[in-house]
């Protein structure tokens, strides 16, 4: 590799390791999804081919050779979300190893292209267990899963509690010793956690995410938010969204 390429290769490096300077990136979706365990979000957004994604940049004049260096930039990335969410270090870079291993024996494009998607939801996978193993017992878990799925509905301990068949009280205890909140605290946490995200890294406003996390009102969400956070979900806004670009 020449001293051009090279330099040039290691710039692209540099600017996806700070992607999170921008102020809308679908990428911070894309990894945050895999690095919570969700399977079938994660299928979802490995729908576009890696060949096909919108900013590809221009790492090699070879084709294959320019989609094998963003397969090895997306799995250090991946990998590095999951170390992040509890994943084991060596878990984490056994499977980045293993994975990059396969694309460099890759002989055509569309081998990286199919490829991609399987890394994605293995590390995905991955998560998923984690997230499952640390509950104790399969009804908590199934609660888990449930309550990721349908953040964007009214999710009631009735309504949790028929989908595991066990009787409401029962599974608020069980909850609460297992997880160490309550299962409305629990569900105030993550959409908490979702509306900040979409706050920094969607163009949605306070109005809509109220909406779309199934809180009763704006006003509502506004003041479980400023209690939560300390701000008010338009300052959050604001703050983060001058920050990322005072950081440019």
């Amino acid at each position: 590799m020449d001293d051009n390429k090279e330099k040039f290769y290691s710039e692209f490096i540099q600017r996806e390791n700070n992607f999170l300077r921008a102020p809308y990136n679908p990428e911070i979706e894309f990894y945050n999804t895999i690095k919570s365990g969700d399977i079938e979000r994660t299928k979802e957004l490995c729908k576009e081919p890696l060949v096909d994604k919108e900013g590809l940049g221009h790492l090699s004049d070879d084709k294959l050779q320019n989609l094998k260096y963003h397969f090895v930039v997306t799995t250090a990335l991946v990998a590095r979300y999951c170390i992040e969410g509890g994943m084991d270090l060596s878990e984490a870079y056994g499977l980045s190893d293993y994975y990059i291993l396969k694309a460099d024996r890759c002989k055509q494009p569309v081998q990286i292209t199919k490829l991609h998607p399987v890394m994605c939801v293995d590390y995905a996978t991955h998560m998923h267990e984690l997230r499952k193993n640390s509950i104790c017992s399969e009804q908590i878990a199934q609660c888990i899963d449930y309550i990721y799925d349908n953040l964007h509905e009214r999710i009631t301990v009735e309504r949790l509690a028929a989908h595991v068949h066990l009787d409401p009280s029962y599974l608020s205890r069980l909850f609460k010793r297992e997880v160490g909140v309550s299962i409305s605290e629990y569900i105030r946490n993550k959409k908490i956690e979702t509306a900040k995200n979409m706050l920094i890294y969607s163009e949605s406003k306070p109005v809509d995410i109220a909406q779309i996390l199934a809180f009763p009102s704006q006003s509502y969400f506004t003041e479980v938010f400023k209690k939560q956070i300390g701000v008010s979900p338009t300052e959050y806004k604001k703050e983060h969204f001058r920050t990322l670009h005072n950081d440019e």
